[in-house]
């Protein structure tokens, strides 16, 4: 680790999808918002909100970098996953039934929702 505080993991299958996506970022007012899920960084607004601004990302691999994310690419994401679920780290799994099958047994996939 080179001292990032923070990791994504994708799949290569995605990288493609990943380089080329066009994000945009609506920044909200934040007087109405409440932490949902710290550790994931979810914040909701029971109340309706209108977006102060909505910004393209343009670089995603540099937004990244600025922030000291350490972004990680991976065949198989399920040896990776079965380590950090057991650990004391917090994390957060988005879209993981998206995740191509193991390509060794894990505990964890065998949980998940299926598309």
């Amino acid at each position: 680790m080179n001292g990032a505080t923070r990791v994504h993991v994708i799949e290569w299958d995605w990288w493609d999808r990943f380089r080329t996506a066009r994000l945009w970022l609506y920044r909200m007012p934040p007087e109405t918002f409440a932490v949902q899920d710290a550790g994931a960084g979810y914040y909701v607004s029971r109340d309706t909100v209108t977006p102060l601004e909505c910004v393209e990302v343009d670089d995603v691999l540099q937004l990244h970098r600025s922030a000291g994310i350490e972004l990680r690419i991976t065949d198989d994401l399920w040896p990776l996953w079965d380590r950090v679920v057991s650990s004391t780290l917090e994390f957060s799994g988005v879209r993981l039934r998206n995740t191509r099958p193991p390509l060794r047994p894990s505990s964890a996939y065998a949980l998940l929702p299926r598309r």
